[in-house]
């Protein structure tokens, strides 16, 4: 069948295209003879120009484009059984680096159905996942020396807390005693909070584990009679970024800490329970005594460093606190919903 002159147009056309593309790109025949080669693919695999045209694929170069899986996949893409989307291959060459490539071919029709031509668009990704590598090792160390730091911090807030333990013995004043013994406490519950933290793989922390072991050191540290005095958690299975668990632990440590000390005076028993619900974005944390209740009027107590750190962490989590009547005893609530505004919370002085 002869051809027209505007299908001679398209083809030169289309080498045209071919050979001006910035991206490294080869024109075939069904037959895998070049027919045009793009300056950019000369370049990237240093191909003198001069010598591809009318060259067999597997002639290329000193011969490493020879790649029988490659060779297969164009010839079953020049017959229309199959097409390569991404098809990844090495370029291997003697005493180089290998490269590693990624492969796109389509067949092209200039007018005539029996002169397939492919058209090969090669990438090569050597650097780019050289570099994914590197960010990933350098990922694996970053989370190896965190999980070492954070073992070493905590570490280090055992021996903080033991030396104020043993200052509180020896001080004569009780006010300095009890400013020791705070200082002792806070410091042990910021132990109990990297201790977790530090054995999870992922980037996320499971609150009913996380609270389970943050009252088992609480209780630990503080409750010197556990036949008196307990602690106990009713948590869902809600999960959550590990700086938000972080500051959900801390509210919780102050509010037991005041619990524990407020409380249960002249030797009172009773329970603390540690709760968290969750749905969708909306969550709330409440912790509950069996104590002695909300102390009203002029005997309300004021707000001291606890109940600050526990409203600058609410706020922070853009959380509503309540505090409410819990028959017997006391019950904070901080809750977050999207229409819930922040609420002043006055605790005992812890």
């Amino acid at each position: 069948m002869p051809t027209t002159p505007s299908v001679h147009f398209e083809a030169a056309s289309t080498l045209a295209v071919v050979v001006s593309s910035h991206e490294p790109l080869l024109f075939l025949s069904r037959e895998l003879t070049v027919l045009a080669a793009s300056a950019s693919f000369c370049r990237a695999f240093e191909i003198d120009p001069a010598t591809v045209l009318g060259k067999s694929l597997s002639e290329l170069g000193n011969g490493e484009w020879a790649m029988p899986k490659l060779a297969s996949l164009l010839q079953a893409t020049a017959s229309g059984s199959a097409s390569i989307e991404a098809s990844e291959i090495n370029l291997v060459r003697p005493s180089r680096r290998i490269r590693q490539l990624v492969v796109n071919a389509r067949t092209l029709d200039d007018g005539d159905a029996d002169h397939i031509r492919l058209l090969v668009a090669v990438t090569d990704v050597t650097d780019v996942r050289a570099q994914a590598r590197l960010k990933d090792d350098l990922v694996r160390d970053k989370e190896l020396l965190l999980q070492e730091v954070q073992h070493r911090v905590a570490n280090s807030l055992q021996i903080i807390a033991s030396v104020l333990m043993q200052s509180a013995r020896r001080v004569q004043s009780e006010e300095a005693r009890g400013h020791l013994q705070n200082a002792h406490h806070r410091v042990m519950s910021i132990a109990a909070l990297q201790r977790p933290l530090s054995m999870s793989d992922s980037g996320r922390v499971d609150l009913l584990s996380y609270f389970t072991q943050l009252c088992q050191s609480l209780g630990a540290s503080m409750i010197a009679d556990p036949a008196r005095h307990s602690l106990r958690v009713s948590v869902d299975d809600s999960a959550v970024e590990a700086d938000i668990s972080v500051s959900l632990g801390l509210i919780v440590t102050e509010l037991v800490i005041n619990a524990i000390k407020h409380a249960f005076p002249d030797e009172r028993s009773g329970i603390i329970t540690v709760g968290y619900r969750s749905s969708g974005s909306d969550w709330t944390l409440s912790v509950t005594d069996n104590g002695i209740g909300m102390a009203g009027g002029s005997n309300a107590p004021k707000g001291g460093l606890g109940s600050g750190i526990v409203e600058a962490l609410a706020k922070s989590l853009r959380g509503g606190i309540h505090l409410s009547d819990a028959g017997p005893g006391t019950m904070v609530t901080i809750s977050h919903q999207e229409s819930a505004g922040l609420q002043p919370y006055l605790p005992s002085a812890a």
